[in-house]
């Protein structure tokens, strides 16, 4: 098995409903980027169970934050639920029986709840391509380059020639 871990993507909430949205929005994104949606479905489903348990223990007058990790490892897709609370709900939802699952106390408050869930068949982390996005100027650094016709080439050359011999801190050439 291999225990490298190849990619990782996290997100940090404040532990209201509005998280459990915005964690299926983020596993959703995150797959579609790393090309594994065919695993959607079950991921999203574990996220939200995870997180929903986070909140639903939560102060609603004073919440902490929770914070979604998604990484892939050897071959698997972990899914990692971190909270702040010093009140734990229960160590693991019902709802993932069948998944392996754990908790992780790191020293001080909260704790960490995960989940693997083995990739698509005969695929490792190796196999996932990152994401690739192309470079994209914005219209503004187009427009900027193209001189309109009017502008005459010599007249700009003489205007920046005159710019660049100016002395500021004495006013004068």
């Amino acid at each position: 098995m291999d225990t490298e871990t190849a990619q990782t993507d996290d997100l940090r909430l404040v532990a209201l409903q509005s998280a459990v949205n915005c964690t299926d929005m983020f596993v959703r994104f995150t797959l579609s980027e790393w090309s594994l949606r065919p695993m959607t479905d079950e991921a999203t489903a574990a996220a939200t169970r995870l997180v929903s348990a986070v909140v639903e223990h939560s102060d609603s007058q004073s919440p902490g934050f929770v914070s979604v990790r998604l990484r892939i490892h050897g071959n698997n897709l972990v899914i990692e639920v971190e909270d702040d609370q010093s009140v734990l709900p229960p160590a693991v939802s019902s709802n993932l029986a069948g998944v392996h699952t754990g908790v992780v106390s790191p020293e001080g408050r909260g704790r960490i709840v995960w989940c693997e869930l083995e990739l698509p068949q005969g695929m490792r982390a190796s196999d996932v391509p990152l994401p690739r996005r192309e470079p994209k100027r914005s219209n503004a650094s187009e427009q900027s380059e193209e001189l309109p016709d009017d502008v005459d080439p010599q007249v700009m050359e003489r205007l920046l020639s005159g710019l660049s011999k100016r002395d500021p801190d004495s006013g004068s050439q």
